[in-house]
């Protein structure tokens, strides 16, 4: 029984209902576009869905849980737990340009990098995470990792770059760079940045602009890493100096810039205390989120923290 519509995505629509073949338990119904592309990415979820849930009988690594699904007028419709709401929609509601506090952050980061756990256990990329794709319950505790339509098995991934939504894609990606666990890790720090703040940490309009915007946080991007990137020269020369597309202010034609030094414009501890008067034991959990941030922002993917040492981090290990 249908009683609700929480809201339509480029691949499918999503409904609440309760589901009498079970005690009519309150489910969500994700219904797949009924075409050729769509019915296949489908397809392709529900075997990652089916693979995350039986890797974790007990669901305790916060991935989201499929209950069963059926096929209604060839429409593929799988039929999840029900959650409140996303991130995003957390954001709006109850931290618009604030954030969330810091105790909240812990909770996320943790159950967040538990989800990273489950992926990396049953070698599969998420490819899309951001704060739309995690749901959080009633209570706002408990957060599960959603949508899967993005996912791939880690040795199956192809190079192109235009995986993982901009503001998220990690620097691998848009140099062309063979990548794996480490772009979850990438997208999953922009988006506790993105919690905490309230703001989007890199929020450029093109890939050339994000790697613009990685290294005012950065710093230059070492020459061993550019000259891995099979699209390197769209952004570097052969020197390895940076090539950035600018729009012009007077003629607002597009320029190319050469830049053979990009300093470090930002300072992640000073946006994200931005000016507040913490008392002692928030200021320490901020400095600890800084630093777990600076190492799971890591330009070259191999230098990234792993998922066992972010999870022993004094930020997450550290109650406030």
């Amino acid at each position: 029984m249908v009683y609700g519509y929480t809201g339509q995505g480029v691949f499918s629509n999503v409904i609440r209902a309760r589901d009498q073949a079970r005690g009519n338990q309150d489910v969500a119904v994700k219904i797949i576009r009924n075409n050729e592309i769509m019915h296949k990415t489908g397809l392709k979820e529900l075997e990652v869905l089916k693979k995350l849930n039986d890797a974790d009988p007990e669901d305790k690594l916060h991935c989201l849980r499929l209950i069963r699904h059926f096929f209604h007028k060839q429409h593929l419709c799988m039929v999840f737990e029900p959650l409140a709401m996303n991130l995003r929609e957390v954001l709006k509601k109850y931290g618009k340009d604030v954030g969330l506090h810091v105790k909240a952050v812990r909770s996320y980061t943790q159950q967040l990098l538990l989800a990273l756990k489950l992926l990396k256990k049953t070698g599969i990329l998420h490819a899309d995470i951001k704060p739309d794709n995690i749901l959080v319950n009633e209570s706002k505790l408990v957060l599960k990792l959603c949508d899967f339509g993005s996912a791939s098995i880690v040795n199956e991934n192809e190079i192109t770059p235009y995986l993982v939504s901009r503001f998220y894609r990690a620097p691998e990606i848009i140099l062309g760079i063979p990548y794996d666990f480490a772009i979850d890790m990438w997208s999953a720090a922009c988006t506790i940045y993105e919690l905490y703040t309230g703001r989007i940490m890199f929020s450029g309009k093109s890939n050339n602009q994000m790697l613009k915007f990685f290294m005012d946080v950065k710093g230059k991007f070492p020459n061993k890493v550019i000259r891995k990137g099979a699209f390197k020269d769209q952004h570097f020369d052969a020197n390895c100096n940076f090539l950035y597309h600018e729009i012009d202010k007077v003629t607002e034609r597009e320029k190319v810039v050469v830049m053979s030094v990009v300093k470090v414009t930002r300072d992640l501890q000073s946006e994200l205390v931005a000016g507040q008067a913490l008392p002692p034991d928030q200021l320490r959990k901020v400095t600890q989120l800084k630093d777990l941030l600076e190492k799971a922002l890591a330009i070259d993917p191999v230098k990234r923290i792993s998922l066992n040492n972010a999870l022993t981090h004094p930020f997450i290990q550290d109650k406030i």
